[in-house]
């Protein structure tokens, strides 16, 4: 088992593919094989040192699961299971993903959700992002400093984008897991 393990939410498969980028572009050597979030338990998160955890953010402003009308269980359904999880020695980084033009007041909205989450377990939360080149009115990713609770896709909107900026945040946080 490789230390860093790559989970992640989705409806589409948006988010698989990017979970397979980041996987690809850190090595196997680095991280497991990237895994649907419907198909772990708590424990297989807690067996890792570090955690790389995606979602989408659907309509408006939430996190995958049958509530939003996905085919799938997701991440609506998995939070629930982290109320007496203790991630206190697990770094996390987390990536979001959403649509700045056509949901701009709850632009990557899970991407917040799934922060505030893994914040409560004391997990060690890296990987912020510049909230620079988007256009948006608000989000619940966004920290009291100004940036992202982790990297931010939007793949409607600027998908041409998506190389650069996840080779930038792998190289962050490639530091901050101190690799």
């Amino acid at each position: 088992m490789a230390d860093i393990g790559i989970f992640f939410g989705t409806d589409t498969g948006t988010t698989r593919k990017i979970a397979k980028m980041i996987q690809q572009q850190l090595g196997a050597d680095l991280c497991d094989k990237p895994l649907n979030i419907n198909r772990v338990d708590v424990d297989t998160l807690t067996s890792y040192k570090m955690l790389i955890l995606g979602t989408p953010t659907l309509g408006e402003g939430q996190l995958p699961g049958l509530a939003s009308d996905c085919q799938a269980e997701s991440w609506d359904e998995f939070l629930p299971q982290l109320e007496d999880a203790d991630f206190a020695s697990i770094k996390v980084a987390l990536y979001g993903l959403g649509d700045q033009v056509n949901y701009a007041s709850e632009f990557v909205d899970g991407l917040g959700e799934l922060y505030d989450a893994m914040a409560e377990t004391g997990a060690e939360l890296i990987g912020e992002w510049p909230a620079d080149g988007y256009t948006f009115d608000d989000s619940a990713a966004l920290l009291e400093n100004g940036k992202f609770a982790g990297l931010v896709l939007d793949n409607d909107n600027q998908s041409e984008l998506h190389p650069e900026r996840i080779s930038g945040w792998l190289e962050q946080i490639k530091s901050e897991f101190n690799l």
